[in-house]
């Protein structure tokens, strides 16, 4: 076994030769390799240690700070342990079952080729959770691009387009829905987009299949199926976890992996056939998607989590060509797969791959292929060409490194804005068509948001998407996302709070319960102070939010199932994203049919307005279309988020609402011209008493509801025995939006100030 004789280098000997050969290792984890295989490394072994010691594998920064986070909860199936967490739906039939939940990022690959680097987060992030043995049933695409007025418009405008376009073209083929997202426009991304993709799956409890190799699995295959391994992506979970280099970007290329959307979709349908057999019989396997790290990762993640070794033939594995045998094991091309199955099963399930569903005929050279054996002895052994080039104890391999950062608070010194003289009749049509407020339906518009035929509420409908996942059963589900980046630049910790409390509310307005979140934590280099201070303390905001407002009507906090950190979200020229923290919130409902919109429903019904209007106008759409950001944040009392969401979904279960809006983006005038516009019905409102701008454009959480004149009385009964503040708005009318300290104008124009902003900005 030929290894590097790294040892004999000096500190600036061996950074050249890391450098050289590509690895983000440091000089100390290269010295730590040393001495953990008590022998210099093979260049293989450094290459996999590379990969499994990179941020985005390991999590060598987040850790210990992700420990704050409550993941357990009466409803939790399955926590943030494998590919996917898994929170409880309901008994169907004498089933019980499962909603799959995962949520990831694809940021770098997305700056650096776009449609690529989003259809390939689709594809990963489906992957995720089809491996856990469920049905995919819905995607989100949380995404965030720089301005697209600003210096770099074309190159922001040509990413965002591609983006979305990368989006629809590998979803759609795929035939899977999105159901829900959220998107935000800012400078700070200019250099570096975010794009967070989220998937849902339906599995029956019985039926989930696990990670990791299962019991007694001792000379199990080990194999390999889709697409042949090239070099595409190679390096890829490094890359992920290094600061954006513009001068390095035709070589990042390589680091990006190509997407094939119609392989996917015969291996989806090939594999749902292999889970029949698997069930049929009750054979025990595992099985895992393969992503970051590729073959490697997969294989010996199998491995470890089960306590076994893994020997594999690199020569075994088929590839699109000859490449060594470091970039065989670890790039990332996409559309595979890895099963350990018993060999007597082995057969069968080739045979469904290349036989039935003819994998070589889709694409060339795909195939499922045997490549190696579930070993006893914990060691994980790599043989290429008669020559072993791996052998390392597994859990060296999979365990990873942890860091203890430095956390240290910026010198920054926000001050509230004093503008005056605002013409507010000229701010509230441009906030209208604002790109972080106006219509999605330009992106909404690529994607296909109804096929499987499960779609109750597509995205835009309402404030969160709503799917039917059950044939024969009511029972709803609901997804939302969520996060204002303006928020984390004031103050990450009060970011994390509302991007729970905002998540959490939408899904509460059309009547669903929040029962799950996933995270998605995109942030600068941890190894800077100031930026690993800001993840720290969006991470405290979130674990508060999730414990004090907790799941409605129980005692429990809300568990986070699943979830990704993804650091180094900055540019070469040291300029770092906002902090974004953003929240995907699952709910349920009992009966779908119950959910309601935002938009007015009947002329002559009752507005009320829930939550009262404070000065907290920092980071808020009316400051940054003055060119300010303040300093106010909206600090919610989380005590009274829960009361009033639990109000809003009794109240809805009830049938005593007609519509619901919650108060974000824009304040108390956007939300009540969105629901204007929505039900094509004006408004006639009158203000509680305050400062106007405030009243009108304060980002304070709360919610609008329309109640018909009937119900008024035990609408307002509800809220007084729970205590909630509450102001009588007014009331809806034909078709003028009448708010007082603001011109009255037909709700014509309102609408198309927002409906086509969108397409303008992107254009």
């Amino acid at each position: 076994m030929r290894t590097e004789n790294i040892s004999k280098l000096s500190d600036k000997q061996l950074a050249a030769f890391l450098k050289k050969n590509s690895l983000s290792l440091t000089v100390q984890e290269a010295r730590s390799i040393v001495k953990k295989l008590s022998r210099d490394p093979t260049m293989t072994e450094l290459h996999i240690f590379n990969i499994q010691w990179s941020e985005h594998s390991s999590y060598k920064s987040s850790r210990p700070i992700l420990k704050m986070l409550p993941t357990e909860a009466s409803n939790v199936i399955l926590g943030p342990k494998e590919d996917s967490g898994i929170v409880f739906l309901t008994e169907h039939r004498g089933e019980r079952y499962g909603i799959v939940m995962s949520h990831e990022s694809h940021n770098h690959p997305s700056q650096v080729v776009p449609f690529e680097g989003a259809a390939t987060g689709i594809g990963g992030i489906m992957r995720d959770v089809l491996c856990m043995g469920a049905d995919i049933i819905a995607t989100a695409d949380p995404l965030r691009f720089g301005n697209t007025f600003g210096e770099n418009k074309n190159r922001t405008r040509y990413v965002a387009n591609e983006v979305v376009n990368g989006i629809a073209g590998y979803g759609n083929p795929v035939g899977i829905p999105v159901l829900a997202g959220d998107l935000y426009f800012d400078d700070s991304f200019d250099d570096n987009c975010l794009v967070n993709v989220v998937c849902l799956g339906l599995v029956k409890e019985k039926d989930i299949i696990h990670s990791y190799a299962p019991e007694n699995a001792v000379g199990y295959d080990v194999i390999v199926v889709g697409k042949a391994t090239d070099n595409s992506g190679f390096g890829g979970a490094s890359f992920a976890s290094l600061t954006l280099d513009e001068q390095a970007k035709e070589s990042n290329r390589g680091a990006v992996q190509v997407p094939d959307p119609f392989l996917k979709n015969m291996l989806l349908r090939a594999t749902a056939q292999v889970f029949k057999e698997v069930r049929k019989d009750n054979i025990p396997v595992g099985f895992k998607d393969m992503g970051a790290g590729g073959i490697m990762c997969a294989t010996s993640e199998l491995g470890s989590a089960a306590g076994f070794g893994i020997e594999l033939i690199i020569d075994d594995i088929h590839t699109a060509f000859e490449m060594d045998p470091w970039v065989t094991a670890c790039s990332e091309t996409q559309e595979r797969f890895t099963w350990v199955v018993p060999p007597s099963f082995t057969s069968k399930l080739l045979r469904i791959y290349n036989e039935d569903f003819a994998l070589p005929e889709i694409a060339e050279k795909a195939q499922a292929k045997v490549i190696g054996k579930i070993t006893r002895n914990p060691d994980y052994r790599l043989w290429y060409k008669d020559e072993l080039v791996c052998d390392a104890p597994i859990m060296e391999v999979t365990s990873g490194v942890t860091y203890r950062r430095k956390a240290k608070a910026p010198k920054r010194t926000f001050k509230e804005s004093k503008l005056r003289d605002i013409d507010l009749d000229k701010a509230f049509l441009s906030m209208l068509s604002h790109p972080n407020i106006c219509s999605r339906h330009h992106i909404y518009e690529h994607y296909d948001t109804s096929v499987i035929g499960r779609t109750v509420f597509p995205p835009g409908k309402a404030d969160a998407g709503l799917l039917a996942p059950l044939p024969g059963s009511k029972v709803g589900v609901a997804l939302s996302t969520d996060a204002v980046p303006r928020y984390g630049k004031i103050d990450p910790y009060w970011a994390g709070i509302n991007a729970v409390a905002e998540a959490m509310r939408n899904v509460a307005c059309i009547g669903a319960k929040p029962v799950a979140m996933t995270d998605c934590l995109n942030f600068g280099n941890p190894e800077k102070p100031q930026y690993f201070w800001e993840f720290v303390q969006a991470v405290k905001g979130i674990s508060h939010a999730a414990r004090k407002i907790g799941k409605p009507f129980s005692k429990e906090p809300i568990p986070f199932i699943s979830g990704n950190v993804s650091f180094y979200n900055e540019s070469s020229k040291g300029s770092s994203v906002a902090p974004s923290p953003v929240i995907a919130c699952l709910g349920i409902m009992d009966d779908y049919k119950k959910a309601i919109t935002p938009g007015l429903k009947k002329e002559g019904s009752g507005l009320i307005l829930i939550g009262k209007r404070n000065n907290e106008l920092g980071g808020s759409v009316f400051y940054h279309l003055h060119g300010e950001l303040g300093k106010n944040v909206p600090k919610p009392v989380l005590k009274e988020e829960r009361g009033k969401m639990e109000f809003v979904i009794e109240a809805i279960d009830k049938g005593l609402l007609l519509s619901c809006h919650d108060i974000s983006d824009g304040g108390l005038a956007c939300c009540l011209a969105e629901m204007a516009i929505m039900g094509g019905l004006g408004v006639d409102v009158s203000l509680p008493n305050g400062e106007l701008a405030s009243l009108l454009f304060s980002e304070s959480p709360g919610y609008v509801i329309e109640v018909d004149s009937k119900k008024m009385m035990a609408v307002k009964r509800m809220l007084q025995e729970r205590g909630l503040w509450h102001h009588n708005l007014g009331k809806t009318c034909r078709d003028d939006f009448m708010i007082k300290g603001l011109r009255n104008q037909p709700v014509a124009n309102l609408k198309e100030a927002w409906q086509n902003s969108l397409k303008e900005a992107m254009s």
